[in-house]
């Protein structure tokens, strides 16, 4: 029988473990990963390496896989709910690692990724081994998600933010490591310029691709859709995948004349000569990025290495989560069974479902959440706007034609029976009942992929009448391509100031980059690696 090559990787900013579980359905094995958030770490840690972190709290006892860079306490109890933007100095705070003699290959570092680069740079014998791999080979992978609000469109977009600062450490502890590949995974709206105070624009992932070159790797950059490797959500990413000097040098002779291959990473290779000449006169015109929804960028997808990230079917929603649902559930779809089975060699075998706990919702909510999966079906921006000018006190009177659309439909009513109604003022009034000041929820569309804005269960509704209610963490986690052994720890939710440092389980999940994602990236990865045996 012959074995397929494995090869090894570091994940940065593990989160859960979305990316970490794809990657390794693509052959790739785990040396260390490192997560800032205890919360989220607890999740990785029950996964990947079977360890309940609350249980060992309850008996006083510590894990063996993971461990904490720094902490206030000594006991895991309060470390599990630590904030970790109060981690102290590895010098002044408690820490698992500093000095310690302990075998670290395949473990979790729960920390500030500054705190681990200073670790690195004050203990050679800790980076030796890490650069080796803990085996004398060396590492094949660094691949992670630096932490992007500031980047995001949804968020400030701040140039000055202090997260913005992650991915320069990300690439700092690259530069220590050396590894043949580099993964960057981020949000979408690092593609967009910031301005400056003096109104000049700031491009992020340029700067980003910049700072690799400068340290000897040639970065690829691309926007791609994990809509397109069949995960049943739209969710588009910007990915960087960057190759260190001597390894392209070695891949560039199977880059045949005309290929995709050439045409990909010759932009890149041009740009890695101008930032070696002179980083100074390095123009952002001199790089660009490939983009899926581009037709030309598209071909040359499908047509190289990165095939795996466009070669799936799109999934709808439905297919992801109709066999949840309270009343008349459907069978397990295809594609149900499909992930299940995908990821059931990684995963210990639960024997029911985790995390599908519903969540109490009032009878007003559930009739504006009756109104959202009306105006869902519209699909109609003026009919949307008109109703939400009337729950958000704007307006008083809906306009006739909007009227004349939403009279059709059967609206719930305070004793849970639906009703249609029959006269304009009626209806306004029912409006005026359950007023609201948000306009960011919507009703999941059960025949396409889900938006990409789901973090928090105030999201999205159900799109079924009968299941008038939030998404749960189960159902969330089949979204984003999680199969259902995968199992999420920690709080389930958190509100007030505890959002800034708490990372509780719907956050987890909308934070994680999507497993299927994760494993069409490892293919692709792994495809040039293998070409450096022949």
């Amino acid at each position: 029988m012959k074995f397929l090559k494995r090869f090894n990787h570091i994940e940065l900013f593990a989160g859960c473990g979305g990316l970490s579980l794809g990657l390794r359905n693509a052959g790739f094995d785990l040396t260390l990963a490192n997560e800032l958030s205890p919360m989220a770490a607890e999740t990785f840690a029950y996964n990947f390496f079977n360890e309940n972190l609350k249980q060992l709290a309850v008996k006083n006892e510590f894990p063996k896989k993971t461990f904490w860079l720094s902490s206030q306490y000594d006991n895991l109890t309060d470390r599990l709910r630590e904030n970790p933007f109060d981690y102290p100095s590895i010098e002044k705070g408690k820490s698992d690692i500093y000095n310690s003699k302990k075998n670290f290959k395949n473990s979790l570092i729960i920390g500030n990724i500054i705190e681990l680069n200073n670790l690195l740079e004050k203990d050679k014998q800790f980076l030796d081994l890490l650069k080796s791999a803990f085996d004398n080979s060396e590492i094949d992978l660094i691949s992670g998600g630096p932490p992007c609000q500031s980047f995001s469109m949804a968020g400030l977009r701040e140039k000055d933010n202090n997260k913005n600062t992650l991915p320069w450490e990300f690439a700092n502890f690259v530069a220590k490591i050396q590894p043949k590949f580099v993964l960057l995974e981020n949000v979408t709206g690092i593609l967009r310029a910031f301005k400056d105070n003096d109104g000049s624009l700031y491009h992020a992932w340029f700067e980003i691709a910049k700072v690799f070159a400068c340290q000897k790797y040639i970065p690829l950059c691309l926007h791609v859709n994990a809509r397109l490797v069949g995960v049943p959500q739209n969710r588009p990413r910007f990915i960087m995948l960057a190759i260190r000097h001597d390894i392209i040098q070695k891949l560039t002779p199977y880059f045949k004349t005309g290929s995709a291959e050439e045409a990909l990473f010759t932009p890149s290779l041009n740009f890695y000569e101008l930032v070696q000449k002179n980083i100074e006169k390095v123009t952002y015109a001199s790089l660009q990025y490939f983009d899926v929804s581009i037709p030309e960028h598209f071909i040359l997808f499908q047509n190289s290495f990165l095939k795996y990230l466009v070669n799936q079917k799109e999934v709808n929603v439905k297919s992801a989560i109709d066999d949840l649902k309270i009343n008349n559930p459907a069978k397990p779809s295809s594609f149900v069974r499909n992930l299940n089975t995908k990821f059931a060699n990684i995963l210990k075998k639960r024997k029911h479902i985790n995390n599908h706990e519903f969540r109490k919702n009032s009878q007003i909510v559930k009739c504006r959440f009756r109104i959202y999966q009306i105006l869902q079906q519209c699909n109609n921006r003026d009919i949307t706007n008109a109703v939400f000018n009337i729950l958000k006190g704007v307006e008083k009177n809906l306009p006739d034609n909007v009227w004349n659309e939403l009279n059709k439909f059967e609206y719930l009513k305070e004793n849970n029976q639906m009703i249609v109604f029959e006269n304009k003022n009626d209806f306004e009034e029912y409006l005026k009942l359950h007023p609201t000041q948000k306009q960011t929820q919507k009703a999941l569309n059960p025949n396409a992929p889900a938006p990409a804005a789901l973090s928090i269960p105030d999201d999205a509704c159900h799109y079924d009448e009968k299941e008038l209610r939030v998404l749960t963490v189960r159902e969330m986690a089949r979204i984003q391509s999680f199969p259902d052994d995968f199992v999420f720890r920690s709080k389930i939710t958190t509100g007030g100031q505890m959002r800034k440092f708490e990372v509780p389980q719907y956050t987890q999940v909308g934070n994680a980059v999507p497993p299927l994602l994760g494993l069409a990236l490892g293919k692709s990865i792994a495809e040039l690696l293998k070409l450096l045996d022949k």
